[in-house]
């Protein structure tokens, strides 16, 4: 049997690449998202002047943003989208929009959101990676660029936000610990 081509290794590189980062996305919003509980609602909606304001507001625009971003993969606009306490859409108007203003529903919403990251991962191959994305910003730029670029972006912003999360909760006396990825692969025997 002929030895796979080096575009096919990538290909199975990136993709594995994205799996471990899906995972680590879990692993990261449940270790936040567990702290925040801990605080009260109003710590949580306190705004700390960062760029969502607080930690609600911060989780609120990662779950907006990996659904657009999920919705523009995929074209699933029903699946990825953010519904009422009466199954009816949310309107997204803005990125630093609240989905939820229920800490547990945001919670319940983002463990419904990892899974499916987790699913989508799952089905990535090399024509998924070298295909290219177009789609329009929320503010109406329009965009287009190979879809490998877009998930690599995809990842890295949630590390981004994460990241602040992580220094607002420790503004509220939470320490969320290790957060490194390699931190995460080497407890998980990845």
């Amino acid at each position: 049997m002929p030895s796979p081509s080096p575009l096919a290794r990538l290909t199975r590189m990136l993709v594995e690449s994205y799996v471990v980062f899906a995972r680590y996305n879990a692993w990261m919003n449940d270790k936040i998202y567990t702290l925040a509980a801990e605080l009260t609602d109003e710590e949580r909606k306190r705004d700390l002047r960062a760029f969502f304001r607080s930690v609600h507001g911060t989780l609120n625009h990662l779950l907006l943003g990996d659904r657009a971003w999920l919705t523009r993969f995929t074209g699933e606009t029903e699946r990825f989208a953010s519904y009422d306490g009466e199954r009816k859409p949310i309107a997204v108007r803005s990125l630093a929009q609240e989905l939820y203003a229920d800490f547990e529903q945001l919670w319940r919403e983002r463990r419904r959101t990892d899974a499916d990251i987790a699913g989508w991962v799952e089905t990535l191959d090399e024509a998924a990676l070298s295909r290219t994305l177009s789609y329009k910003t929320s503010s109406g730029v329009a965009c287009s660029h190979p879809t490998w670029w877009a998930i690599s972006h995809f990842f890295n912003h949630q590390t981004h936000h994460r990241g602040q999360v992580t220094t607002l909760l420790k503004q509220l006396g939470k320490d969320p610990g290790v957060t490194d990825l390699i931190a995460f692969m080497r407890t998980s025997g990845t």
